[in-house]
């Protein structure tokens, strides 16, 4: 990623222990600077808006993801899947209206989609590619798909592909060595623990892990940075949710209020 560090440079290499396990709780106030210890492995956050600047424009449009990166978001989210002729497009529930019934976009051509969807390539075509792009990867096939797409536009080590299987995401590390894999999912379903999992991050290639704000403490981030793993935290709305991650060395955040999002950044920057 331009202007990142090498994943480990904010570890204590000196001693390889864990820094505090603590979680920020809602009552809590951290002063700004103060990570408890806790360095996150980029030189700055990412903020990833997500669908775009949702909160302001409609969702994952061209018109959301130019509004994002104008108000200052330095990635954006999107969820993407491939129509029926094999065209990757953008759209939360790949599910499109044709009169009373709605259709899978698997079935549909490309060019029968509506006009607000639009194709990743359109995406890179109108906002370029100076940001870091997280795609959630509803269809398995659009993988492959959206590595190419980002490689032909000069994009692919600013893409982040997130799945919440880790033998698909291990099967696009021979695919993509410059795409960041994302392992998307939740504290409760890590049935072998986090150090377990973790591990096996690092064993197959997978870059980061992205879980809801909620499930992060200060020891869970200090863990996959310890396995030189990215720490992602989704829907972050509020000020107080975006302080408490970013004190705790988060890599990155998901929010809908791209405004909000930026300037908690800035605050902990």
């Amino acid at each position: 990623m331009g202007g990142s560090t090498a994943p480990g440079a904010g570890r204590d290499h000196d001693t390889g222990r864990p820094r505090s396990g603590r979680r920020l709780r809602e009552g809590d106030c951290p002063e700004i600077g103060d990570t408890g210890g806790v360095e996150p492995l980029l030189e700055r956050p990412i903020g990833f808006a997500h669908r775009g600047a949702r909160a302001d424009a409609p969702e994952n449009t061209l018109e959301a993801f130019s509004l994002a990166l104008r108000l200052g978001a330095t990635g954006l989210e999107s969820d993407v899947w491939l129509t029926s002729d094999g065209v990757a497009v953008l759209d939360h529930d790949g599910l499109v209206r044709r009169g009373l019934r709605r259709y899978p976009i698997a079935s549909v051509p490309r060019a029968e989609l509506p006009p607000h969807i639009p194709t990743l390539a359109e995406l890179y075509a109108e906002c370029g590619t100076e940001f870091d792009l997280s795609l959630d990867i509803k269809d398995d096939a659009a993988g492959p798909v959206a590595v190419v797409v980002a490689r032909d536009a000069g994009a692919e080590h600013r893409l982040w592909l997130c799945h919440d299987a880790l033998d698909v995401l291990a099967g696009w590390r021979e695919l993509s060595p410059g795409a960041k894999l994302v392992d998307s999912t939740r504290l409760r379903a890590l049935k072998e623990g986090p150090e377990r999992r973790a591990a096996r991050h690092a064993e197959l290639g997978i870059d980061a892990v992205n879980l809801h704000h909620s499930d992060w403490s200060a020891g869970l981030v200090t863990l996959w940075h310890r396995f030189d793993r990215y720490a992602l935290g989704w829907d972050a709305q509020h000020d107080r949710t975006l302080d408490n991650l970013l004190s705790i060395g988060i890599d990155g955040v998901y929010s809908d209020h791209v405004g909000r999002m930026v300037e908690a950044i800035a605050r902990w920057a």
